[in-house]
């Protein structure tokens, strides 16, 4: 039998790089997924799987699912004798405004053009995450053309509405969704989970938690003339200010990660005033980075505390709204996992014996959605090519040796990790 070291050599670069491109063409911008994950259930339907579906994702409340009919895509193969396997990712990607506006009148003008430029592949989403998704296929589509199916139970779960940024979108639609439907849990059941994030090919066992908060001020305006006569806003802003920033200092101080750093407070957007009066209103924008074993609701009641004697000082009614619910009220959840875990040594030693290099451990600089599927007992990591410090950015883009060296990766961890049986 073929050991996993051939089988990840049965990867096609030219197959891998074709479908890359023609992934990247395909505008899939939040909350319009419905063409790419059309185009990745034939890609699956195709080879390498024995059942694929395009599921329909339930509307909730808070989301625009059922108006732009989105789907989330869903495939699984392996005799279910071995150590299971879930790979995941999402369909969507952010807008191209700043790729059109910074390219404009250049041969990259097009952000879905995969335009290959020194070993270099450039578009809108080729890294966050088509690269991901692609590495995915081709490395089931190699195991398959050495002569082997897996042993053990390998599932993909590729969601809609992971992105945010667009009008009514951004909540976890999809992984919502596919939590609630049970099929994570009933039918693909998986041991351990690969999201296909961007990870420049480093293992991350971590991720950082957030929450995203508004605060509002309310005072009186009043004419300059007469001051005496509104309650400044922008005087209390001041203070408030003052009071998180010293919170943030307080955070920095204290306990750190050993892969993820320090907590801390960012304020990212204040407005007030704006005519020739005392300024009636402030209003704030924060982002807080939350660790493992941090409280969320305590780390949210903080941030409102803070307000609320602010606005007490200074005669202000306060309002603090958290605007960024994934898988908690307030945000999303912090994660992590043991770098001894099996799968995670595993993992590097697929990397180790493809790359010829030591695995690198880290932690995500970003949030996704693996800790919706920690919570329901499935512990994972990020791994994929790509660096998240270009994606959102007009110059997203991928090297060709990282896609295809990921790509082998992938497929030498499939076959050691699942075990793989002859095509019969």
């Amino acid at each position: 039998m073929m050991t996993a070291d051939e089988i990840a050599t049965a990867v096609d670069p030219d197959e891998l790089v074709g479908l890359l491109r023609a992934a990247v063409a395909i505008p899939s911008i939040t909350p319009n997924e419905r063409s790419f994950a059309n185009w990745v259930v034939d890609r699956l339907n195709e080879g390498g799987w024995d059942w694929v579906e395009s599921a329909a994702v339930e509307s909730e409340d808070h989301d625009d699912s059922a108006d732009h009919d989105r789907r989330n895509v869903l495939a699984s193969t392996g005799q279910g004798e071995g150590k299971s396997l879930l790979l995941a990712g999402h369909l969507d990607t952010v807008h191209v405004d700043d790729w059109v506006q910074h390219w404009h009148g250049t041969d990259r003008a097009d952000p879905y053009g995969a335009h290959m430029v020194d070993g270099e592949i450039w578009g809108r989403g080729v890294a966050d995450q088509k690269a991901g998704i692609c590495a995915c296929i081709a490395a089931m589509r190699a195991i398959q053309r050495a002569g082997f199916r897996p042993q053990g139970r390998v599932s993909a779960l590729f969601v809609c509405d992971e992105e945010s940024g667009q009008p009514a979108s951004g909540v976890s639609a999809g992984m919502r969704s596919a939590i609630r439907s049970g099929v994570v849990t009933d039918r693909m059941r998986p041991d351990f989970l690969i999201y296909t994030e961007p990870t420049t090919s480093a293992i991350y066992t971590a991720q950082m938690g957030f929450l995203i908060a508004e605060v509002v001020l309310r005072g009186r305006s009043a004419y300059f003339g007469r001051p005496e006569l509104g309650v400044d806003a922008l005087r209390a802003g001041h203070d408030l200010l003052s009071g998180l920033w010293a919170h943030s200092r307080q955070l920095e101080s204290g306990a750190s990660h050993e892969l993820i750093g320090h907590p801390f407070l960012l304020v990212t957007k204040v407005q007030s005033g704006g005519n020739i009066a005392v300024p009636g209103t402030f209003e704030l924008s924060l982002i807080r980075k939350i660790l493992p074993r941090e409280d969320m609701d305590s780390a949210a009641a903080a941030i409102t505390t803070i307000a609320q004697r602010v606005g007490e000082l200074h005669g202000v009614e306060v309002s603090v709204e958290f605007t960024a619910p994934r898988d908690h009220d307030v945000g999303g959840t912090p994660d992590e996992i043991d770098v001894e875990h099996p799968a995670a040594v595993s993992l590097g030693e697929s990397i180790r014996v493809i790359t010829g290099s030591e695995p690198r451990i880290e932690a995500a600089p970003y949030w996704s959605e693996k800790p919706f599927l920690a919570a329901i007992g499935v512990p994972g990591v990020y791994f994929a090519p790509g660096d998240i410090s270009d994606c959102h950015t007009p110059f997203e883009r991928l090297r060709v040796d990282e896609l295809i060296s990921a790509t082998r990766v992938l497929t030498h961890f499939v076959a050691r990790w699942c075990g793989v049986t002859e095509l019969t």
